[in-house]
């Protein structure tokens, strides 16, 4: 059966702290460390793994939580078409999506990253970056994708099944909903499976339900699909 993509509100702001790390704690350390050391190492950072490991979740997460912390930051991902010129005013260069950049988004992501380790005006700049494979497998131009894979490599794991199940169980019980099996099975099956996405559509069936005093079942599924 198709799954839905959900297109329903605002999915919550990604964060550290809310990043599910089951299978993939030992990135999730290193980046909490980075980001909360003011004395961070320069050493590049590279995380990889397939579509919903959680990539594009922690990279947003880091830049949240540098931006909390007054630190500014350049951005690249597959929607910045017309990357602008690297800033020395930036304190790090996150590039997402690096196995989807064009030959003018590798252009741009090489000049930050050369510029971010080898300024011409103070300290080194932390370059984090991300795609769906390791860096020897990227197909980009070659200075590039031999400069990604410098530092410091993390595989990223998808949740399985159960462990969806899990957080999704979880995350119900803390607000006090109660997720049948049945309502479960028809998430998983009907919506895209990636935890942001999951956590996303809990949140509009929990407003939904209290604004129709209504439990979550699959009918209230159907009818928040049509009414909203």
């Amino acid at each position: 059966m198709k799954q839905m993509a959900l297109d329903i509100g605002l999915a919550p702001v990604p964060t550290l702290a809310n990043f599910v790390p089951a299978g993939n704690e030992a990135a999730l350390e290193h980046l909490k460390l980075w980001t909360h050391n003011p004395l961070r190492s320069p050493v590049p950072t590279f995380v990889w793994g397939e579509s919903g490991s959680g990539k594009t979740h922690l990279l947003r997460a880091v830049r949240e939580s540098l931006r909390e912390q007054g630190s500014r930051v350049g951005w690249i991902d597959v929607d910045t078409l017309d990357p602008p010129e690297f800033d020395e005013h930036w304190d790090a260069v996150l590039l997402d999506d690096c196995h989807l950049y064009t030959a003018t988004q590798q252009a741009a992501a090489f000049n930050w990253f050369v510029n971010a380790q080898n300024p011409a005006h103070g300290p080194a700049r932390w370059v984090l970056a991300a795609a769906n494979c390791p860096p020897a497998d990227l197909h980009l131009r070659e200075d590039l994708r031999t400069r990604l894979g410098w530092g410091h490599v993390f595989q990223l794991h998808a949740l399985g099944e159960t462990e969806r199940r899990g957080v999704l169980r979880r995350a119900a019980d803390d607000r006090g909903v109660f997720l049948s099996d049945e309502v479960m099975d028809f998430m998983l099956r009907r919506f895209s499976r990636d935890l942001s996405s999951l956590m996303m559509l809990l949140d509009q069936l929990d407003a939904y339900a209290l604004r129709t005093q209504r439990a979550i079942t699959i009918p209230l599924i159907k009818s928040m699909l049509e009414n909203e």
